[in-house]
């Protein structure tokens, strides 16, 4: 009993993390589904919208290497629990009604509090737990990701209710963010790794130093893999509710639906753990091949109801099986010593790319129609996991 005890209690920087990143995605993923509301709301077309969504994740991708940076020098705790507080801020500031201007600036907010958590969560994760690292990612991304699914589930509520509206749900989250950051910060205190202690003149955190990383080619090419995934997600994820919609489904059918592609995010404890085992690259090849397939197929495959659920289902496995077998690989080719802010501009670069996505998928989807909004990214995951299969090809 006590080993067992133990055990647990080995697991609290870990349950903190996912808690404070469950916190990050349920609030970047409540504004999806509340797209048609505001669009009606404030009278404002897709492109609005997805271009308020891609500036929060622009605001979200800078803050990767300062914020790895950082953490290598002041520590992680303080990072992420500084992150913790302004997200759980913005979110009380939406929790009334606002002007569109407003409400865009509270988004960028967003970006920024939930900006800096994933890559010092990934760093911590990864010093914390270095025999389990793919499994403890696997386990960060599926806490995470389930925030997707209790984003548009609340939303679906608060919009059905008589007596509360979506400004609740903010509300609701911010004070919980509160005492999350409250109750996380002592635990990664405790167990973090001594920051680095070097002026910055020593070579310590400039960015010359960590984007000599993209010399090597093989890091380089996976950089490459990962931004073209992060494209296609992200737009995806901005969008799939409309854009099932579009494909003849009711508001409340694709609310459901959106919530069930981050269900099948529990295969991301698999895939970790598939990935401790047999190796990251042949585990990366097949998740991508296989959400490229289920993208593709929710694009030009003309299903019915069934068939649009079930080709989420395959690109919900295969994009959300990726993501902790990405992050693993990327701190084992990253050297100790710049683990933090290397990951930083790794995260910075794929993120960038991937906050474009709302925006593209925006103004295609406007100004032409989702069929060739969502083909534009069916060639971005084509060719990530092209890429991929190279790149194991090359390492076999």
């Amino acid at each position: 009993m006590s080993s067992r005890l133990a055990r647990l209690r080995s697991l609290d920087v870990l349950a903190a993390t996912a808690l404070v990143w469950f916190l990050a995605k349920f609030l970047r993923y409540a504004f999806p589904p509340l797209f048609p509301a505001l669009g009606a709301r404030y009278g404002v077309t897709d492109a609005a919208l997805g271009t308020a969504f891609t500036a929060m994740m622009l605001v979200y991708a800078a803050l990767q290497f300062p914020s790895g940076a950082l953490a290598d020098r002041i520590g992680a705790a303080r990072v992420i629990t500084a992150g913790a507080v302004v997200a759980a801020g913005a979110a009380l500031a939406l929790a009334v009604d606002v002007p569109f201007l407003a409400l865009a600036a509270g988004m960028v907010l967003v970006g920024l509090g939930t900006g800096v958590h994933k890559t010092v969560a990934v760093g911590l994760l990864s010093a914390v737990y270095p025999d389990r690292t793919g499994r403890a990612l696997g386990v960060l991304d599926t806490v995470g990701a389930f925030g997707g699914v209790a984003a548009p589930a609340a939303v679906a509520v608060l919009l059905a209710s008589a007596r509360f509206d979506w400004h609740a749900l903010f509300a609701v989250a911010g004070v919980v963010g509160l005492a999350l950051a409250a109750l996380a910060y002592p635990r990664m205190r405790a167990r973090e790794p001594a920051p680095t202690d070097r002026d910055d003149d020593e070579d310590g955190v400039s960015l010359a130093r960590y984007a000599a990383l993209f010399g090597d080619p093989a890091f380089a090419g996976f950089v490459a893999v990962t931004v073209c995934a992060a494209f296609a997600y992200n737009g995806v994820v901005a969008f799939l509710p409309r854009f099932l919609e579009y494909a003849g489904l009711t508001p409340a059918t694709a609310s459901a639906v959106y919530s069930g592609l981050f269900v099948v995010s529990l295969v991301q404890t698999v895939t970790g753990d598939l990935a401790d085992r047999v190796g990251p690259l042949a585990v990366v090849t097949g998740t991508l091949a296989l959400a490229a397939l289920g993208l593709c197929a929710l694009t030009f495959g003309g299903f019915g109801t069934v068939g649009l659920v079930a080709a989420v289902v395959v690109f919900g496995l295969g994009g959300h099986g990726f993501r902790p077998v990405r992050g693993a690989y990327l701190m084992a080719l990253l050297p100790a010593e710049r683990s933090g802010g290397g990951l930083g501009v790794v995260r910075t670069v794929l993120m960038g790319a991937g906050a474009l996505a709302p925006a593209v998928v925006g103004v295609l989807s406007t100004y032409a129609d989702f069929t060739v909004a969502f083909g534009a990214l069916c060639v971005a995951l084509v060719g990530a996991a092209g890429g991929a299969a190279v790149l194991l090809a090359v390492d076999g």
